[in-house]
């Protein structure tokens, strides 16, 4: 879980607009090049909730993901830009991109946000730009700057394991949900903070998992389906848990592992119910799977549009 309060410094506020309006803080399109993966959690305690009423978001999640589909778009380069013209309060460059480990995780305690950016917007408004790409930062602390401005570039630094920006939008020390003012959930799309409201979909992958055999609903929804060791001998299966599709979405499936790509197949969803999960694979060649690192990428897409894409690994032990 991201904790970007604690990971970069407060200046002085200089004057700038009262309330910021602001524009999407990556130059991509949403849909077809980047997504949002997570909004900020709206409830207090276990259960979760978006800005929306629904569930595209992680518990005491403070801020949005906008995330890309792979590992090659972050190489060849996203930008991240400033949603506000402001000052840069605080930057962080140096932190590698790289998977999150349990060792990672140790090292990085207290940067979990990775290379940032932090712009104060004046009147105790800021916005926080976390996991840019190492070396990519485009500002200094002291810069004056237009919204618009390129700050780096999306990257896989600090605390996470898919290249994506995590946006942080604050008032003082709280955070505030850019899509809803209010403090209940509403799906208005009047009541935000954007320039032009982003269209919201409640389609999602709620989680994508390996297990070594076609799992059972009830331990995906629990999360007992998920296995990050298999043996060579074991079942290659991944599964989706999927909410609020339409009759006709697809989800498209890919596993690659040390070899490359060893399995790929569209599954189309007809009639889906709100909750569902979908599981497919392989069974293991007779020499058994190659040891190493297998991954899962599932995406949701609705003709043209990928509404949700996720990412999961397994490990084929010897």
């Amino acid at each position: 879980m991201i904790r970007p309060l604690a990971a970069i410094a407060f200046l002085a506020a200089p004057v700038f607009a009262q309330e910021p309006v602001l524009q999407l803080p990556v130059d991509c399109a949403l849909g077809s090049d980047c997504y949002i993966e997570d909004y900020v959690d709206r409830l207090i305690g276990p259960d979760v909730g978006d800005y929306a009423c629904g569930n595209k978001t992680r518990n005491d999640h403070k801020g949005t993901d906008f995330a890309l589909f792979d590992f090659a778009a972050m190489e060849a380069g996203v930008n991240v830009v400033a949603a506000a013209a402001g000052r840069v309060a605080a930057t962080r460059d140096g932190m590698a991109d790289q998977m999150l480990t349990d060792d990672i995780r140790a090292q990085i305690a207290g940067k979990e946000c990775g290379n940032a950016v932090r712009i104060d917007h004046g009147g105790g408004w800021a916005t926080l730009y976390c996991h840019l790409k190492n070396g990519s930062l485009n500002v200094a602390k002291g810069d004056v700057i237009e919204a618009g401005q390129i700050l780096g570039e999306i990257g896989l630094s600090g605390e996470t394991n898919h290249p994506h920006l995590h946006f942080g939008f604050l008032k003082g020390r709280e955070v505030i949900d850019p899509f809803q003012k209010e403090a209940t959930c509403n799906a208005d799309p009047d009541q935000g903070y954007w320039v032009e409201q982003i269209a919201y979909d409640p389609a999602g992958l709620i989680t994508t998992g390996f297990s070594a055999d076609i799992p059972s609903f009830e331990d995906v929804q629990t999360g007992a389906a998920r296995v990050s060791n298999i043996a060579p001998t074991d079942n290659l299966v991944t599964y989706a848990f999927v909410s609020f599709a339409q009759t006709g979405d697809q989800l498209d499936v890919a596993i690659t592992g040390p070899q490359g790509v060893v399995y790929e197949t569209e599954i189309t969803l007809e009639n889906p119910q709100k909750y569902i999960f979908r599981a497919s694979g392989k069974r293991a060649p007779s020499e058994g799977w190659a040891t190493g690192e297998y991954r899962s990428d599932i995406k949701l897409r609705r003709g043209n549009r990928i509404i949700a894409s996720r990412m999961t690994w397994v490990t084929v032990d010897p």
